[in-house]
């Protein structure tokens, strides 16, 4: 299960249940796919595919809409690990 935060353009803004306890988000664009840890900052994990100038732009959206993915994973996950 990979539930969508949400969209914005050609990015998606995802979990996947039962992956790991570490707060993060998944980011998908057509490109490729990223991930990033949001706590104790925001930080790429993982690239695949995906420009740095695509990385910065995504981390941008992150950074806008970072108190919501943290709701939405506490929501999803029912937790307050970080």
């Amino acid at each position: 299960m990979s539930p969508t935060v949400f969209r914005k353009g050609p990015w998606r803004f995802y979990f996947f249940s039962r992956e790991e306890p570490r707060i993060h988000v998944h980011v998908g664009h057509p490109d490729g796919e990223a991930k990033f840890w949001l706590v104790p900052s925001i930080e790429l994990a993982v690239n695949f595919g995906i420009t740095n100038q695509q990385i910065s732009e995504a981390k941008k959206i992150i950074e806008e809409h970072y108190d919501d993915i943290l709701k939405s994973w506490h929501r999803h996950f029912g937790t307050g690990n970080s």
